[in-house]
Parts: structure tokens; C-alpha cells; sequence
């Protein structure tokens, strides 16, 4: 089984700003089922189709099954299948040899953003962060996802 160790930060949006970056990628994201046990979404970008479906979370860990989908398959589970949705550009920063995942969100969540870092092991501590992060979120379902689509 997949598993994904994950923690979620809040951005400075002024220092995010100034940050040098590439261009972000457009990401829809829709959900089939949401509850506090599971997730099952679908994503997609100009160019690929995901299907996900995310099990309870245990600290900073959940269980995660991620499948690429034809595009077109995505772009229609997401049109008639996904009442709830968000939107929004990533990008991806490299920093002190972790990748870093910055999602600046559109629609109702406009002016959020947020920082996730994927982990190897629950115990790896980040000695150093980009001064960009404000606070950590991982425990707050308030910025979950599947929470900022409803």
C-alpha cells in the first residue's frame, strides 16, 4: 500500500511574491466523495488526467492511491461527477534538498496559498524552511483540500 507523509504550511503571500519561480501549473481538482475516513478525487491539467483516492489520516500519514486517467476520461468525471471543486496554480520549488509544492488557489479561495512537502519518514525534522512559510496547517482540516472545495 501507497503511503503519504505529508505536511502542510501557510504562504506569505508578500515574500511569496518576490520568490523567483517558473511558470505555475493550472490544476482542476474535483471530488467524487469526501468524508473523514476517505477522499476520492480527480485532477487534471492541460495534459494528464489523475484519479486519487486518499484514506484517514494517522499523524502526518495517510494511505494514497494515485492513478494517471486519460485526459479526456478526467476532464468528464470532473464536469459531471465532482460537486465540489477548487482551482488552482502550483508550483513546484526546490529548497534544501526537499521539493516543496505551493498551490495558489482561485475562485473562493482566492489570495490562499499554501506549502505542502512530501516526506520519506514521519520523524524527518526540516532544519530549515523558505522564509516564504508562515505556520504550519498539516492538523487544521480547516485547508484540506476536499475542505476548501465545499
Amino acid at each position: 500500500m501507497a503511503i503519504e507523509i505529508e505536511r502542510k504550511f501557510l504562504v506569505d503571500n508578500e515574500k511569496w511574491g518576490k520568490v523567483v519561480k517558473s511558470e505555475g501549473i493550472l490544476i482542476h481538482q474535483g471530488y467524487l466523495h469526501g468524508d473523514n475516513n476517505k477522499t476520492i478525487r480527480v485532477r487534471y491539467t492541460n495534459i494528464k488526467g489523475y484519479i486519487t483516492i486518499k484514506g484517514l489520516q494517522v499523524g502526518i500519514s495517510r494511505p494514497e492511491f494515485e492513478y494517471e486517467i486519460p485526459l479526456g476520461d478526467a476532464i468528464d468525471l470532473y464536469n459531471n461527477f465532482c460537486e465540489s471543486r477548487v482551482l488552482k496554480n502550483r508550483y513546484v520549488i526546490e529548497h534544501s534538498g526537499f521539493t516543496w509544492e505551493v498551490d495558489e488557489f482561485m475562485g473562493e479561495n482566492l489570495g490562499l496559498i499554501t506549502a505542502e512537502i512530501e516526506l520519506k519518514d514521519e520523524s524527518v525534522q526540516l532544519t530549515t524552511i523558505p522564509d516564504w512559510i508562515l505556520e504550519d496547517v498539516t492538523h487544521d482540516d480547516k485547508y484540506k483540500n476536499s475542505n476548501l472545495a465545499k
